[in-house]
């Protein structure tokens, strides 16, 4: 056991956790730069477009980022989210459009400078 601690600690990943050093908690990310994400905007069916939480539709946002690929290769996935979403929320407007959107925004210092930039990645129509 201490052999593969020992290992993982000198030539691990984070995947290897916990053999591995799980270095995510233990490095720092520079104050100057881009910094992205993704986020589900969706259009309602009175044409007003809306941001859709993760708790709208069930999924974390690291859930919803582990996914982009796949929606990105194949947006009717997105319906799913819709899906959810009408579930969960049944009071809420129909959804007639939903768009997975890269948000980037520079930074310089550790805060936000200039306005952030959104790149649509997929959409989704019923």
């Amino acid at each position: 056991m201490f052999g593969a601690l020992l290992a993982g600690t000198l030539w691990g990943q984070d995947d290897h956790f916990p053999f591995g050093p799980f270095r995510m908690y233990a490095t720092t990310q520079r104050l100057d730069g881009r910094t992205s994400w993704y986020r589900i905007d969706a259009v309602t069916e009175t044409g007003e477009v809306v941001f859709l939480s993760g708790a709208s539709y069930g999924m974390r946002r690291a859930e919803l980022e582990g996914q982009v690929p796949r929606f990105v290769e194949d947006p009717s996935l997105l319906g799913a989210i819709a899906e959810a979403h009408a579930e969960r929320r049944p009071d809420a407007p129909g959804l007639v459009e939903l768009r997975l959107v890269k948000r980037s925004q520079q930074m310089e210092g550790g805060r936000p400078a200039g306005e952030p930039t959104d790149r649509v990645m997929a959409t989704w129509r019923p």
